[in-house]
């Protein structure tokens, strides 16, 4: 009896050690998504400004090519 009772006694340690690991292990896991959640949202907001700039970028070179087109417009002699 004594000896189940001492058994009884590390089991109840080493249940009360495994409920503050698994808990710590929680918090830590939590903090973990939360970190990969962020990332991702950095990678997303990456990819809008990517997007954001090629499109910029395309709209530069329309205007650019339109100004360029006005501007040898206007070198021409005109024939009236």
């Amino acid at each position: 009896v004594a000896q189940a009772y001492v058994n009884q006694r590390k089991l109840d340690h080493e249940v009360k050690t495994l409920q503050v690991q698994a808990a710590q292990f929680a918090k830590q896991t939590g903090q973990w998504i939360t970190m990969v959640e962020n990332f991702n949202q950095a990678l997303k907001e990456i990819g809008d400004v990517e997007n954001w700039a090629r499109s910029m970028e395309m709209d530069m070179r329309t205007i650019a090519t339109a100004l360029e087109y006005v501007y040898k417009g206007q070198l021409q002699p005109s024939c009236s």
